[in-house]
């Protein structure tokens, strides 16, 4: 019944191509903007509009976080929905003095020993003025979370004149930890030059020796002017740490669309050492340009899935991938991204996406 439902929407979108887009988008010819490739499964639906999402599942109930005023704080017992709003992380601007202190973008939620940790970016849209702070909590659903403030800083600000901070843009945080050591490290990163790594001191809020940050640069694209990589993510599975990051345009298709396959989609690589480096399926490293496309757009309906998220599992259950897209029948507005999740299988170590119905769906 799921299988046939997902059918129907995927015909019933060819359908509303026209009808359903913005008036203030405007598609002449929507075969040569939507891609019509059956290479990837249709999403599992969250029933929710998002964008950049970070989920954590935690006593048996996903938490969703997502950029917007305050950054609101949804929860659900299925990834499917319905997601309720609980509260917000902030109860006013950040205090990190930038501009857009009152919205917060593209958060990344994790807990650890007990107390939850949202790494949380201040910027606008084109600048590089950007700052990756972090907020603390003992409880999501009724928790008076503090502000923390900068962990980075690029452009201005403390820090900020110390290199991987002078080249390279303060957004897109995320979390990984050694899992050997425990060690704990930051991911950030998007255009300008590419994703890099630092360590964390243990409490988490500050940058492990902040003048002079052992980072890594993890992905970059050497022979691009503009370089579309940003939103990474780090997952692991024995025995390898998967770098996943989304490439390509984004949004604001309001000013026109890319050539098909150059809008948004996942890529990953893969290193056996947190620290990389990290290749792609053909094993050319992401510091390179590569970068295996593990999610693009699809069937016509599906395009620039990007904001990934990870949550790996521990039992015979798959990996379950959890990124935003615009489906076309609703519309191409950078406010009508949609949650949607795969199922991830490994072949020979590389993830693959798939359509196959869970408890969670």
């Amino acid at each position: 019944m799921l299988q046939f439902s997902l059918q129907w929407l995927w015909l019933a979108s060819l359908l509303c191509w026209v009808t359903a887009v913005p008036a203030d988008i405007h598609v002449s010819d929507p075969l040569k903007v939507f891609s019509q490739t059956k290479d990837y499964p249709l999403p599992n639906q969250g029933n929710i509009a998002t964008h950049d999402p970070s989920i954590l599942q935690y006593n048996d109930n996903y938490y969703m976080f997502k950029g917007g005023v305050h950054l609101p704080i949804f929860k659900s017992d299925s990834l499917r929905g319905p997601w309720k709003r609980i509260g917000t992380v902030f109860d006013g601007p950040s205090v990190i003095q930038k501009q857009n202190r009152t919205r917060p973008w593209a958060p990344t939620t994790i807990e650890r020993n007990g107390r939850f940790y949202c790494f949380y970016t201040i910027s606008k849209h084109g600048s590089r003025n950007s700052a990756i702070g972090v907020a603390s909590s003992d409880s999501i659903d009724d928790g008076s979370w503090t502000d923390h403030g900068a962990l980075i800083n690029t452009e201005e600000g403390p820090q900020s004149h110390i290199y991987p901070y002078t080249v390279s843009n303060a957004i897109d945080a995320s979390f990984i930890t050694d899992q050997e050591t425990g060690k704990p490290y930051l991911l950030y990163g998007s255009f300008w030059h590419g994703i890099f790594q630092v360590p964390l001191s243990d409490d988490l809020l500050s940058v492990e020796h902040p003048r002079r940050p052992d980072a890594k640069n993890l992905a970059f694209l050497p022979n691009r002017r503009v370089k579309p990589q940003e939103g990474s993510f780090m997952s692991y599975r024995e025995p390898y740490y998967y770098l996943w990051f989304s490439h390509g345009k984004c949004c604001h298709f309001s000013k026109g669309f890319p050539k098909i396959g150059q809008e948004y989609s996942i890529r990953v690589g893969r290193s056996k050492n947190v620290r990389g480096p990290f290749v792609d399926k053909d094993e050319h490293r992401l510091t390179d340009g590569g970068g295996t496309v593990v999610y693009g757009s699809n069937h016509g309906v599906v395009y620039a899935p990007g904001g990934i998220g990870v949550m790996t599992s521990n039992s015979s259950d798959p990996d379950v991938m959890y990124y935003h897209y615009l489906n076309a029948s609703i519309g191409l507005g950078d406010g009508q991204a949609r949650l949607g999740y795969s199922c991830i299988k490994y072949k020979d170590g590389w993830p693959v996406a798939e359509y196959v119905p869970l408890a969670v769906t």
